[in-house]
């Protein structure tokens, strides 16, 4: 399993409509092959933050989804970024 997570910064005065103009990718993402959870939600302390999560059942499913990667308006927004693989060789329930 792959685990991605890490946090976004946009302008804090932009972040819910970056948000909401990530609708589609996240109704695309959970229908994908391979997603078992892909969330992106607006830190409640910090206004610029956007927090990233997202599970995979492999590389290669997390890659054919990512294909090119976000357009290019959605980069342009991206001030600064903290986001990391993981990969979970096993789970148990908490």
């Amino acid at each position: 399993m792959i685990i991605i997570s890490g946090k976004l910064y946009v302008d804090a005065d932009a972040r819910d409509a970056y948000l909401a103009g990530c609708r589609e990718v996240l109704k695309l993402a959970r229908a994908a092959t391979g997603c078992l959870d892909f969330a992106l939600s607006a830190d409640l302390l910090e206004p610029d933050r956007i927090n990233v999560y997202e599970r995979w059942e492999t590389d290669e499913d997390l890659e054919r989804f990512r294909g090119e990667g976000p357009s290019g308006e959605r980069t342009t927004q991206i001030r600064d970024a903290e986001v990391s693989r993981y990969r979970i060789s096993g789970v148990e329930p908490a």
